[in-house]
């Protein structure tokens, strides 16, 4: 028998790519709620008491909300909100992360990473478990993303009639409290919080996520080269996360370039005294929807990028 998947907030971004990853498969069955019933909390329930595994594409609030709806032990769900990312009772969903694709084999509830935590998890968490990045390293980011990231309202504002201050770049999160911190911190292993800004522009979708290290304060002291070939190693087989060899980078990185995809490719660059560690990916690929559908494989026993865009 086919597993029955819902998708509980299909009609926000996230849950329209999931929909579009999955509508065309064949091993699985899609449960669709009557578009006139989907703000029913007793539809909603009844859906996913039925399903198998249930995405949950809400805010946080209506997130823990449908949680409590669930009256059996057998629906697993995956939470794309950031209501469950450091919960202990959770598995976190990325997968290359040593020990994490077991647990999510096996998990009853998985929380989807951040689109933005994805890629600064990418490069940091792997050096801090290789015992490079000391925990209490004062780390710094910051992100480029598509306008895609911000949801209806966002994609409404860059899609209509724009306000001069929409065709260029625009730095937020400014009180350095993005949302996103507590699992990045949590899930790097870190002791403290990055200091994180994102930047917006005028571009549907594509994310580059940039951590900036001075070499010295890393242990060994490793140069850029040395940091790219122990991350190639980490990703070594890994069919999602690449990391490209050292020196092999264009002159520019665009953001975009990895729109449509839902892979994540890692560029290290520097020298001896500085290193950035860059993570190219789709926010609504690897960023989100498609790190739902790789968890969901997982959890079915599915192929784990069956329907994922890699090419």
């Amino acid at each position: 028998m086919k597993p029955k998947v819902y998708i509980d907030g299909q009609e926000g971004t996230t849950g329209l790519q999931i929909h579009d990853r999955l509508a065309a498969r064949t091993d699985l069955e899609l449960l669709a709620i009557d578009p006139e019933k989907r703000k029913d909390p007793e539809e909603r329930k009844k859906l996913l008491n039925e399903a198998d595994l249930a995405f949950l594409c809400l805010p946080d609030a209506a997130a823990v909300e449908a949680v409590s709806l669930l009256e059996n032990d057998r629906t697993r769900v995956i939470d794309a909100s950031t209501a469950h990312r450091t919960d202990p009772g959770w598995a976190y969903g990325f997968p290359e992360l040593r020990g994490r694709r077991g647990r999510i084999f096996g998990a009853r509830r998985v929380a989807n990473p951040g689109c933005h935590a994805t890629g600064f998890l990418a490069g940091a968490a792997p050096l801090v478990e290789l015992g490079v990045l000391p925990a209490d390293y004062p780390v710094t980011c910051y992100s480029l993303t598509g306008y895609s990231g911000g949801g209806k309202k966002m994609i409404a504002q860059y899609e209509g009639d724009k306000t001069p201050d929409l065709f260029s770049p625009r730095t937020y999160g400014l009180d350095l409290n993005h949302k996103h911190l507590p699992e990045m911190t949590a899930q790097a292993g870190l002791t403290q919080p990055p200091v994180f800004c994102p930047v917006v522009d005028d571009y549907y979708k594509g994310m580059e996520t940039v951590v900036m290290l001075h070499n010295r304060l890393l242990r060994g002291a490793p140069t850029a080269r040395d940091l790219c070939d122990m991350l190639g190693a980490y990703y070594e087989g890994q069919a999602l996360v690449h990391v490209a060899p050292f020196g092999e980078h264009p002159a520019q990185l665009a953001a975009n370039a990895m729109a449509g995809r839902d892979d994540l490719t890692l560029y290290v660059c520097g020298d001896g005294a500085r290193t950035a560690v860059i993570a190219l990916f789709d926010n609504l690929g690897k960023g989100a929807s498609g790190a739902a559908v790789q968890n969901m494989n997982l959890m079915l026993g599915f192929a784990e990028t069956a329907g994922l865009n890699v090419e």
